[in-house]
């Protein structure tokens, strides 16, 4: 029998689980992807708050794959599909033709019209995001220990997350650790512990995904940390002096976002419909309208969930899209005999700081020590690798007991002025 040829768009959750599904199958897949490495992003606030190094939440993803014989793997950046030749093309100009193709490219920032916001408020998507955000955090403290008059330091030494979700939240509660327990006793003229930390959420309560009760916890947790949570407010402008809200102005060279998100532009090539983020309008089997063979998951993807939500744009919905494609592939299940996709939700969690989380697991809720356990645990399930799962575990028990982050090191010149990016 012919092998198939199986293009995958992605070395995500999605992209890796449906390849290694494969294993077994008579197929031929290429993986694609535009970085060499799977990117466990649920972490990537830690390596941007010098808690972890990259190598700590990132794997080759050849490695990965280094016993799937019937897979290989090419760094690329896909920019046009052409559904009805079964062909997608790189930026190079190298093309490639399909049987099944499979686009888990995930999502990237959204400043919602506001692209001229993103040179002075970085998001927290990639490697790249992370180590630049770690280098401009560490650099202000430094650059904040030079100046003449400490009055001047506050701009230094005001940090802004914008968007109250669980990247914010998880972020605001890694600088509060920084600042006033890392850092404490690193300098001599300043005080860390000055520093002003900011979370601002235009919505009523931060994290909304969650119940109003356990918002409210998790904003006393941050509160009871040193963080100024601010909720009901819209930003209105950012720029190179600081963040303006409504009714006020917050002086800051540190601003971070977290905010929203948009689908890759990749999606526009496929000509069907988008929802408000970009992402592709699928159906219940995940494959595109009019072309069974062509798939889209993970947080490229608008599929419905049980109470008639998109599902949210979180690790496990794409880890189960891709066992669920890897079947209908492997078995070549035609699409009028498909069994409909259905995500089985395992529940919500997000960190605060040491000993504090808060999870919601069907009707049950519950935070504190308990429910940080548990979000250490399953962070350190989902790893992929020894090395990394042990790595990661070695440096939260050393960070657990002495409060300090092992990764922070400046690689740039202090000299560069913010904003860095433009």
């Amino acid at each position: 029998m012919q092998q198939k040829k199986v293009i995958i768009i992605g070395g995500g959750f999605g992209g890796i689980n449906t390849v290694k599904g494969l294993r077994k199958a008579n197929c031929d897949i290429l993986m694609i992807d535009k970085t060499n490495h799977h990117l466990f992003q649920p972490l990537l606030y830690e390596v941007a708050s010098a808690a972890l190094s990259s190598a700590d939440i990132a794997i080759p993803i050849r490695e990965i794959l280094r016993h799937q014989d019937n897979a290989r793997v090419i760094m690329g950046n896909v920019v046009h599909i052409d559904k009805e030749k079964k062909q997608i093309q790189l930026s190079n100009g190298d093309s490639y033709g399909y049987d099944y193709l499979v686009i888990a490219v995930g999502a990237h920032h959204s400043y919602f019209g506001n692209d001229n916001w993103e040179a002075y408020a970085p998001g927290l998507k990639t490697l790249g995001d992370a180590l630049a955000i770690r280098e401009r955090i560490l650099v202000s403290f430094e650059k904040a220990e030079r100046l003449e008059h400490l009055e001047e330091s506050s701009k230094y030494l005001n940090f802004v997350i914008i968007g109250g979700g669980p990247t914010g939240v998880e972020m605001a509660g890694a600088l509060a650790e920084i600042a006033y327990k890392t850092m404490f006793k690193n300098f001599r003229r300043i005080n860390p512990a000055r520093a002003k930390i900011y979370l601002i959420e235009a919505l009523p309560f931060i994290l909304p995904m969650f119940s109003q009760r356990l918002s409210l916890h998790a904003r006393h947790c941050l509160e009871k940390m040193g963080v100024k949570v601010i909720t009901g407010k819209k930003v209105t402008d950012v720029n190179e002096k600081g963040v303006q809200l409504e009714d006020e102005f917050i002086e800051s060279l540190n601003v971070f976002w977290g905010a929203g998100n948009q689908a890759s532009p990749l999606l526009k090539t496929l000509d069907i419909p988008l929802d408000r983020q970009g992402r592709a309008i699928v159906d219940s089997d995940l494959s595109i309208p009019g072309h069974a063979e062509v798939f889209v998951i993970g947080d490229a993807a608008c599929v419905m969930g049980k109470d008639g939500r998109p599902l949210p744009a979180i690790a496990s919905p794409a880890i189960q899209a891709g066992h669920y494609l890897s079947t209908i592939i492997k078995k070549e299940i035609p699409k009028d005999k498909r069994e409909p996709f259905i995500y089985f939700d395992k529940g919500s969690m997000a960190t605060i700081g040491k000993c504090k989380a808060i999870a919601s697991v069907g009707k049950w809720e519950f935070s504190g020590l308990l429910a940080w356990l548990a979000w250490c645990f399953i962070h350190i399930f989902y790893l992929i690798g020894f090395r990394n799962r042990a790595g990661v575990l070695l440096q939260w028990l050393v960070r657990y007991f002495t409060h300090q982050r092992g990764a922070r090191l400046i690689y740039g010149s202090l000299d560069t002025e913010f904003p860095a990016k433009q």
